[in-house]
């Protein structure tokens, strides 16, 4: 029964798109290509016409500045020509010009911006247009006045825009001396007009928002402007330099140089006969506004066509889906030679049964075949067809052939994969058997396979090896174990696995780097597999982490001379690199054996794990055999870490207080916070015991969290009982200084209990400091902004480091109990001590003795110096309780 494609469901449709996705990709790769064409053409589009709206604007200004530069021109020309006509008039009649006379007959213009005065020799006002201005004081003192006193003035001149000391009005004043007749200075006359008489012809209705037309004089004086609100007489706005020295020209104004911070297309152009500079600033923000609608205009054709050719997209795969299913379906119902000549590089073979008596197969006909068929049995084409295949195939593979085309006959279908010998020149091959039976017999199809065979070979091998030093990986071990461990309890044999971990390997790739790292894992496999038996196998776990795994051993000691020798060769140093120096790098070796040590691989496994930590833990270098207390040990270790976990939320953590005290006077001046466990079980918990395991797992975060908050409370405790509290300080971990946290989780618990700053101190040792790249010293800087002071606790233990020291700055410094203890044993341990004394103080920091236990230490650092003392001798760590009788009490040893 056909199935008719248009009656498919959406799942069919789907399950078609997901098992043809070869096929399909054409259509959403093409319209993601589109889509994209698109969306380039829309970008090009924008960008070319946003380029054209500019040119034109370009264009626009500078015509405009052209147009308006003439209009000035004519304008002031206008004037000048007035200027020199009563200038000839007033030589002509030797100085007896009356304006007032030419006003009334129009013989001068009658306009109520413009006002003519003629000023003698001595700045007086002789006469005007305007009679207000008759009997008015001198203008002598003016710029204007006396740029015209010299011969050589005889050009016109303008000012730039003031206020007339004559009408009190702001105007402009263009000028021209009067040259009497023997050559002396006669006067000056003068058109006084105000600013929006030279700017009067800008069409302001024409201006959009942010345009404006300025007019300035050519050495860039201000004159007059004019924007879409109307003139302006100054202009407040523009904060740049003059345009450019050039007499015309457009140029892009930047933001920064207007207060309105609107950039600008500028144009400008100087007249051809008036030092006059006509400038067109267009407002680019305005040009793109009006360019919006063209913007949303595209991007909208961009998303619609977008959604089109999803769209397109969408209906191509389902048509495409529907198409290949008709194929797939049409494939299903073809003969079985169709069948065979799909591919063009199979082989194939038309088989007809031949049957004998009782209906029995008894040979196959090999009725066609095509050319990489005969190729693989190695005869030509026409010298199979129409022979049976027992006269055709070797002895040795017919009844493996004939039984199969029996059972394709019986089933319908068979397929399998066969390998062919090498036969003379010819290679070994695989190939690919696959017989289908048709109506009329058998179609048998043969692929050469040899190529994914030998694909699925190497990628075989790569899996099971490790790409660094070619050694089986863990995946092969996993594999290999568990077959090892039945084999040797069928052969009652005994297996040992060894754990093998490199010592310090991490120190190589923290210091040389992960290259150097690989090249010391190869050399180490190497070495590895140059000591251990042929019988034993090696594999890489990862890391720096291997195992051995020996077979077939007789005894105890045949193990552990395999342990010895993997210690000794890589006890040998190893040459790096192009340093041409040596590395040391030793192994701990856990041993795990079977039957005695688990039934299975894994267990095998773990325990060997375990037995290495053990021989970690007892020097490196070294072998330990698994015994069962290792085990008991590593499972109350990890008990005792989650316990630890549950005492810091449960709050089994308490406090005790060592006080500091003044080294001369035996007034406290501090406090040291130590926190101790009080287990539900086992009772006081020494910090020795579990501040190591906090910091191991990383708890010590956490932990030191809850003890500057315990700290802040009893602060604020001690507070409230009118106590006179004195800074109480707590020891901070490399960790806590490594999570960048530190300084806003004491600011946070200070503020939480409402202290000041200087009530809390923060002891950190030197190598908390040691940060690759100064994250550390940064921490620290901010936590002394807040007002905390920082102390270096057991100096001298670490790595004292001078430079350091100076770098961060810290408030004062602990000299470790070790140095206290062994300063009266000889004059170099005093020498010493009093060393690091005088360096604090000459890094002006405070020195605090730690481990004062007698009464002789005391005096010996009195007479050092050092500003404080802490130890037994002083006070043991007490109470929270206690501590507040001490500070009632103040002073714990008289003053010396």
């Amino acid at each position: 029964m056909t199935i008719a494609p248009q009656n498919i469901s959406f799942g069919q449709q789907f399950g078609l798109l997901r098992s043809h996705a070869k096929s399909l990709a054409p259509w959403p790769l093409g319209c993601t290509v589109l889509v994209i064409l698109l969306w380039l053409w829309v970008g090009a589009t924008l960008h070319r016409e946003k380029k054209e709206v500019r040119q034109r604007a370009v264009l626009s200004a500078s015509t405009q500045a052209h147009t308006y530069s003439e209009q000035v021109d004519r304008n002031i020309g206008q004037l000048d020509y007035i200027l020199q006509s009563l200038q000839f008039q007033w030589r002509e009649d030797s100085g007896r010009l009356n304006l007032e006379k030419q006003f009334n007959p129009d013989l001068v213009p009658k306009v109520a911006k413009i006002s003519i005065t003629i000023f003698d020799r001595l700045g007086m006002p002789v006469t005007s247009t305007n009679p207000a201005i008759n009997g008015k004081k001198s203008v002598a003192s003016a710029e204007h006045f006396q740029a015209h006193i010299p011969p050589s003035s005889n050009g016109l001149l303008i000012s730039e825009p003031l206020r007339s000391t004559l009408t009190g009005r702001e105007v402009m004043i263009l000028s021209r001396r009067l040259t009497a007749s023997d050559g002396s200075f006669g006067g000056v006359i003068m058109v006084a007009i105000e600013p929006a008489f030279i700017a009067s012809f800008v069409d302001e209705s024409k201006l959009g928002d942010g345009d404006f037309v300025a007019i300035r004089r050519a050495d860039g004086a201000f004159l007059a402007t004019k924007t879409n609100h109307g003139l302006r007489s100054h202009s407040p706005n523009y904060i740049g330099t003059n345009d450019s020295a050039s007499p015309s020209g457009v140029k892009f104004a930047s933001a920064d140089q207007y207060l309105d911070g609107k950039p600008r297309i500028v144009a400008w152009r100087v007249s051809g006969n008036y030092p006059i500079k006509a400038i067109v600033g267009l407002s680019e923000e305005a040009l793109m506004a009006e360019y919006e609608p063209r913007t949303r205009e595209l991007h909208l054709v961009g998303l619609i066509g977008t959604l089109f050719l999803m769209f397109l997209g969408v209906a191509g795969m389902r048509s495409s889906a529907i198409q290949a299913w008709r194929a797939q379906h049409a494939r299903e119902i073809h003969e079985a030679y169709r069948l065979a000549t799909e591919n063009a590089r199979e082989g194939f073979y038309m088989l007809r049964p031949l049957f004998g008596r009782n209906d029995e197969i008894v040979d196959f006909l090999i009725e066609d075949c095509n050319e990489r068929g005969a190729m693989y049995r190695g005869l030509p084409r026409e010298a199979l067809i129409g022979k049976t295949m027992s006269a055709t195939i070797p002895v040795i593979s017919q009844t493996y052939m004939m039984a199969a085309c029996k059972k394709a006959m019986q089933t319908g279908f068979f397929e399998d994969e066969i390998r062919v010998p090498e036969r003379g020149s010819r290679p070994a091959q695989w190939l690919q058997k696959r017989i289908v039976r048709s109506s009329a017999g058998l179609a048998l199809t043969l692929r050469d396979i040899t190529e994914i065979k030998s694909h699925q070979d190497a990628l075989m091998r790569m899996a099971n090896a490790d790409s660094v030093t070619t050694l089986p990986n863990r995946h092969w071990l996993m594999q290999h174990l568990p077959a090892a461990v039945d084999n040797a309890r069928s052969m009652h044999k005994q297996l040992a696995v060894l754990f093998v971990d490199l010592d310090d390997f991490k120190n190589i790739n923290d210091t040389l780097g992960h290259a150097i790292g690989d090249e010391l894992l190869k050399a180490a496999a190497l070495r590895l597999k140059a000591v251990i038996r042929p019988e034993d196998k090696v594999a890489r776990l990862g890391g720096d982490e291997f195992t051995i795994i020996v077979e077939a051993a007789q005894t105890r000691e045949e193990v552990v001379a395999v342990a010895d020798r993997v210690i000794e060769t890589l006890r040998t140093p190893f040459v790096l690199g192009d340093l041409e120096r040596q590395h040391f790098i030793h192994a701990s070796i856990g041993i795990s054996l079977f039957p005695q040590d688990g039934p299975d691989g894994d267990t095998l496994l773990k325990c060997a794990d375990i037995a290495m930590y053990v021989a970690k833990n007892s020097g490196k270098g070294t072998y330990r055999f698994f015994e069962p207390s290792q085990e008991r040990r590593l499972v109350m270790r990890l008990n005792r870490e989650a316990e630890l976990k549950q005492a810091i939320a449960r709050g089994e953590l308490i406090l005790h207080y060592q006080p500091r005290v003044q080294g001369d006077t035996g007034e406290i001046t501090s406090m040291e916070a130590l926190v101790r466990w009080v287990h539900p079980t086992l009772g006081l918990i020494p910090p020795n015991q579990f501040i190591p395991m906090a910091e191991r797992t990383g708890l010590i975060v956490p932990l030191g969290a809850e003890v500057v908050r315990m700290v802040c409370e009893q602060l604020a405790l001690w507070k409230t009982q009118d106590l006179q509290v004195v800074p109480v300080s707590v020891n901070v971990s490399a960790q806590q200084v490594d999570t960048d946290t530190i300084s806003a989780m004491l600011a946070t618990a200070l503020k939480a209990s409402c202290l000041d700053p200087r009530l809390l101190e923060v002891e950190v040792t030197e190598s908390a400091t040691l940060t690759k790249d100064g994250a550390a010293v940064t921490e620290l800087a901010a936590i002394q902004k807040t007002g905390i002071k920082l102390y270096v606790d057991d100096f001298g233990t670490g790595y004292s480091c001078l430079a350091q020291l100076k770098r961060l700055d810290m408030d004062g410094l602990k000299i470790d109990r070790a140095f206290t203890a062994q300063m009266l044993n000889s004059p170099a341990d005093a020498a010493l001590f009093e060393a690091i004394v005088s360096m604090a103080h000459a890094l002006e920091m405070r020195v605090v003795a730690e481990g004062v236990e007698t009464d002789e230490q005391l005096a010996a650092l009195q007479v050092l110096g050092c500003e404080e003392v802490q130890g037994y001798y002083i006070s043991m760590p007490v109470p929270a309780a206690e501590a507040g009788l001490l500070l009632r009490k103040r002073f714990l040893f008289p003053a010396a």
